[in-house]
């Protein structure tokens, strides 16, 4: 993945001259290689990535020739590399992330640099909130992995089981089924710690007419899967029941608003509606969705103060959900691709109320 031309052509709009970027995700975004250390510098007609020793064979193989890969250490440090280049490129006007850069590292740059820097975090967002067809499919396929390991963690739940297992168990089967890592830390939790949206799983055992909510998600080629399913154990109630309908009739009525040229809190609404509308408006105090890609949070939301347009290519989820404290919760969460015409739905795995 190279996205440094779609860069370059913001920062001609934006009157810069460079963009240094520090942050690891954007590092990923623009030239395609994972790093831990360095920096990617993007000019309006080159790029270098900046690294050290303990990455350089692994850069060589990875990155596009047109990239520039630069060496530091041995007793020349990253900033005099970032300086050198800086001058080659005649650099007048230089951004950074003021966003991911601490105050204390930002004024250091300029220090170390010779140079003010432009607040330009908005590049990066802007194109970061439009995810390319290749980007799509690195996301489907790390959904595919989180739903395959759904359906192992589904056939271990039952009546004496801890929450604590179930979230172990959502680690192991993603990363059996092939994924990098979690996208964010598993929810699972059951009976009347299902109310918290985000609970942490604890020593809580599953019993018989519980719900239990696990939220999952897992990395493939640094891209964010995120899923909620809700299920219940032995049997439900009719208010637990109705509970889940809610939810399900919500989030499906959010996903048919939503598409690119919607503005996020219109989504929001459409959800929430059919909650108020029920009678448990009181009980759904988050947004319908966030927006997700190489981090698992990111903009634009579709949320109730976002009144921001939705671009071609995002990608949001879509998690309505309803908790009622001391009693129970429901959450059922799936990704949506945004398209002209509406959305794409990442998520295949069943949606009708389970019993185990």
């Amino acid at each position: 993945m190279n996205n440094t031309k779609k860069i370059q052509e913001k920062l001609v709009s934006a009157g810069l001259d460079a963009l240094l970027i520090s942050d690891e995700k954007n590092q990923r975004y623009a030239c395609g290689f994972p790093f831990t250390d360095g920096a990617v510098l993007v000019t309006t007609g080159k790029t270098y990535l900046f690294t050290d020793s303990r990455y350089i064979e692994a850069a060589q193989k990875a990155l596009d020739p047109e990239i520039e890969l630069r060496q530091f250490g041995g007793g020349k440090r990253l900033h005099e590399y970032i300086r050198e280049a800086l001058e080659e490129s005649h650099v007048k006007r230089l951004g950074a992330e003021e966003e991911k850069l601490s105050f204390a590292d930002y004024r250091r740059y300029e220090e170390l640099l010779g140079l003010e820097l432009t607040p330009a975090q908005s590049i990066l967002s802007e194109l970061r909130a439009a995810k390319s067809r290749e980007e799509f499919g690195f996301m489907q396929e790390a959904q595919n992995i989180a739903e395959l390991a759904l359906a192992d963690v589904l056939k271990i739940i039952k009546p004496g089981v801890s929450e604590r297992d179930i979230a172990a168990e959502i680690t192991y089967r993603l990363l059996k089924h092939g994924a990098e890592g979690n996208s964010f830390d598993p929810i699972a939790v059951t009976g009347k710690n299902s109310s918290m949206p985000h609970g942490v799983p604890g020593d809580t055992l599953v019993r018989e007419g519980d719900f239990v909510t696990m939220d999952f998600g897992c990395l493939k080629h640094g891209y964010c899967s995120d899923m909620t399913r809700t299920v219940a154990v032995g049997y439900a109630t009719d208010e637990m029941k109705k509970v889940y309908d809610t939810v399900l009739r919500a989030q499906l009525a959010g996903i048919a608003k939503a598409k690119a040229g919607v503005r996020g809190c219109d989504i929001d609404a459409a959800a929430r509606q059919v909650i108020e509308d029920a009678g448990y408006g009181q009980y759904f105090g988050h947004s319908f969705g966030h927006s997700l890609g190489l981090d698992i949070h990111e903009a634009p939301n579709a949320s109730p103060s976002c009144e921001t347009v939705m671009p071609v290519g995002a990608v949001i989820s879509a998690e309505p959900g309803i908790y009622i404290p001391g009693s129970f919760g429901v959450r059922i969460e799936d990704a949506i691709y945004l398209t002209e015409d509406g959305c794409i739905n990442l998520t295949h795995a069943d949606k009708s109320l389970i019993i185990l």
